[in-house]
């Protein structure tokens, strides 16, 4: 019953000052609003991350050459020549966890059909690289075996380039086209992918058999890379362990030498882009923070406010029987009621942030019941932890003194 009259006299109190006490929640509304929405971004953005990753072979795994830089975004070795196809045989026979791999051979240039042209990439890969980026067939078939030992002059097709080099609908497959001034066979057209995670376009792409690229386009006998899929996502991390053993006895290289290749599975890519992904978060809500911080201070000062203007009256409560203890609670009260309206109100706008941010501003997001629940414990921690210091000051007024204050 006492605790049910102290929230009677401080909603009273509340209301009676309804702009003031608006105001004073204002900091508390802004900063819960923001503490949601920054954590609803980062949380978006790690699940569009793992997502866009996955969807280009989530047990995938390249092998580089040169030396690891740790890019999340690094090209294709350019003219480093420290992978060979011998490099790729050995993985291929002794590695058991891989389902799929292929040597990798690219080379930019122009696309070209009649008066049409485009600048594209080629990429001179095995027909197991359609299974190991998990891409598939819009029409058409892949080259086979045959046609990669025989170095011949087919090639399948991303949207993108269907789109430029054959701008008036025509259907691509059993067309020629021209990469360069070496003609090709379109014999299917790939799937549409759309961007990466790093904002390439994957629809603007040409793949040929490997031998043919190598040969006939770039003249080289080594790799850009060698792409493979690991049996299962678990095993990706012990193949990539045993690659690296198998390549560094390969390129005999000393125990104190450091690799002259990279092994990167898309998990290290993954947990890359989501530690990142995380401490921008951080320090997204970091910021929303501060606005937490100001509006409890707020919630101090109008306290102190109300009770420099409500001194006579705490001096007749005591005065007839009040207890220190239950001036300290009315006005502890009123600062937690103050706190947690706030809050209340910052989730509604919070979330209503989220809902505007998603389909306006098309950014990925992810409202975690965790941020909602964070939110209210912070904006009760508040109350009590800003509203103490002004209450106490209240319940340690002497009665006689306050009776006569003016």
């Amino acid at each position: 019953m006492r605790l049910l009259n102290l929230l009677k006299i401080a909603y009273k109190a509340i209301i009676l000052n309804k702009m003031r006490t608006l105001l004073t929640m204002l900091g508390i509304i802004i900063g819960v609003a923001s503490v949601i929405a920054m954590l609803a971004i980062g949380e978006g953005s790690k699940e569009s991350i793992r997502s866009t990753i996955s969807s280009m072979g989530s047990n995938m795994i390249t092998i580089r050459p040169g030396a690891d830089d740790r890019g999340p975004a690094r090209g294709s070795g350019g003219n480093v020549q420290t992978l060979t196809l011998e490099d790729y045989n050995v993985i291929n026979e002794k590695v058991d966890l891989l389902s799929n791999s292929t040597p990798v051979v690219n080379s930019s240039g122009q696309v070209i059909n009649g008066s049409n042209n485009w600048p594209s990439s080629i990429y001179g890969v095995y027909p197991e690289y359609l299974d190991i980026k998990v891409v598939g067939l819009q029409s058409g078939s892949m080259f086979t075996d045959a046609e990669v030992k025989t170095a011949s002059k087919v090639a399948l097709i991303g949207q993108t380039v269907v789109d430029n080099v054959f701008p008036n609908g025509e259907e691509p497959v059993g067309q020629m086209i021209r990469f360069n001034n070496i003609p090709f066979k379109v014999i299917g057209v790939l799937e549409e992918k759309g961007e990466n995670t790093f904002g390439q376009d994957q629809d603007d792409i040409v793949i040929a058999p490997f031998t043919t690229v190598q040969k006939r386009i770039l003249a080289i006998d080594y790799l850009n890379q060698i792409m493979a899929s690991a049996v299962s996502e678990d095993d990706a991390p012990e193949a990539v362990e045993i690659i690296t053993e198998i390549l560094r006895e390969q390129h005999k290289l000393q125990d104190f030498e450091d690799d002259d290749f990279t092994v990167r599975s898309m998990e290290e890519l993954i947990s890359t882009f989501s530690s990142t992904s995380e401490m921008l978060t951080i320090l997204l809500v970091a910021v929303a923070g501060i606005s937490l911080l100001i509006g409890g201070i707020g919630i101090m000062n109008i306290m102190y406010v109300s009770v420099k203007e409500r001194t006579k009256e705490i001096g007749l409560r005591m005065a007839v029987g009040g207890k220190g203890s239950d001036i300290l609670m009315q006005f502890l009260i009123e600062a937690i009621l103050i706190s947690i309206t706030g809050g209340v109100l910052g989730v509604a706008l919070g979330l209503g942030a989220t809902v505007f941010i998603e389909n306006f501003l098309n950014w990925p997001t992810s409202v975690a019941l965790y941020s909602i629940i964070i939110s209210f414990a912070v904006c009760a921690i508040t109350g009590i932890f800003f509203g103490w210091y002004p209450a106490r000051k209240a319940a340690a007024l002497d009665p006689i003194t306050a009776l006569r204050y003016e």
